[in-house]
């Protein structure tokens, strides 16, 4: 089975460049960070406040209850919510929600059964070949100057935003967000994704 896993923080180009590498392995392209997006989704139109005192068991029992489809389209019990995803309300709770051990636990979990369900795939998110897949065939991390990621994300995102995402996402307790060992830093600022595919398809010849 293979398993290509790319982690990087917020505008760094793991979505793009990670479906183009799928696209030219033929393999399967899972976004993980769209589940997490989903459990947040799920959490505001329930009325919880991820950031509140005691959330934590709230939504490790709401993830489990959910029934959340991950792929061109993304389905929340049934309603497709992909637009619904990218709103600044949800990227400002999601980094609360992939804090929660209980919610992790779940959602790695499906992540896993997702790529074995699928035979393999190129796998992105903050943990993939940390936590999810630390035996990947391949452990790719992006990075981008920050004004480089402030650009691309500044529809969805302020900087403020992504600063504080960072410092969540690189400091919370459980699969914080780190380069895993054995992965190849790729550094895609003012890179062609063209190049930046090229690049990482030549590591696995």
């Amino acid at each position: 089975m293979r398993v290509v896993a790319i982690d990087g923080p917020v505008g760094s180009g793991k979505s793009t460049v990670a479906k183009a590498v799928a696209e030219r392995l033929d393999l399967p392209y899972m976004e993980s960070g769209a589940m997490y997006r989903v459990a947040a989704l799920a959490a505001l139109r329930r009325g919880i406040d991820p950031a509140a005192e005691g959330a934590a068991d709230a939504m490790t029992d709401l993830v489990a209850k959910v029934d959340m489809q991950v792929g061109e389209r993304v389905l929340l019990d049934g309603d497709d919510v992909t637009a619904d995803l990218r709103s600044q309300e949800v990227g400002r709770a999601v980094s609360a929600v992939a804090a929660m051990p209980g919610v992790r636990t779940e959602l790695v979990r499906r992540q896993r059964e997702w790529v074995y369900d699928h035979g393999g795939g190129v796998i992105e998110g903050r943990d993939i070949g940390s936590v999810v897949f630390p035996d990947a065939e391949l452990k790719v991390f992006l990075t981008a100057s920050a004004g480089e990621r402030a650009r691309r994300r500044e529809l969805d995102e302020t900087a403020d935003d992504l600063a504080r995402r960072d410092l969540l996402d690189s400091t919370r307790a459980v699969s914080p967000l780190i380069v895993p060992q054995g992965a190849v830093v790729v550094d895609t600022t003012a890179r062609p994704v063209d190049d930046v595919v090229d690049e990482i398809v030549a590591m696995l010849k």
